[in-house]
């Protein structure tokens, strides 16, 4: 029997370094997410849309820097929560025009299900693990 102790493998610098830059990204993205998610449950979020434009921007900008790494789950998750929010957003937009209940409803209960999906994304992210895909 041998005394010594195995050595974990050494990563590549370069990969530790783009990992690290991808982790930042991933947590500014999922920041911004968090914050239009809340100023969407709690009333008097007026920079919501921008941050989400902003968080979108920045996910489609870099996504291509994640292939190859389990941060591009990540990115393909945020930036399918982004879509299908936003096009729930728009089909019970006209329940607001019609019945401001309904609407109000409708628009807490996907802001609910967005926040819930930020968070379940921020939390695996932080764990190092990576996402699942369906939207």
């Amino acid at each position: 029997m041998s005394d010594e102790i195995p050595r974990p493998v050494e990563q590549d610098p370069e990969l530790l370094q783009k990992l690290q830059s991808l982790n930042t990204i991933g947590t500014i993205s999922y920041v911004l997410h968090l914050i239009v998610a809340v100023s969407a449950i709690v009333p008097g979020g007026q920079w919501g849309p921008t941050l989400l434009l902003v968080a979108l921007v920045l996910d489609m900008v870099k996504r291509g820097d994640a292939e190859g790494t389990w941060h591009a789950s990540h990115f393909r998750w945020r930036i399918r929560t982004v879509i299908t929010a936003g096009a729930l957003y728009l089909v019970t937009a006209p329940l607001w025009l019609l019945i401001l209940v309904p609407g109000w409803i409708a628009w807490t209960a996907i802001s609910i299900w967005f926040l819930y999906r930020i968070a379940t994304g921020f939390i695996a992210m932080n764990k190092g693990q990576e996402m699942e895909i369906p939207a």
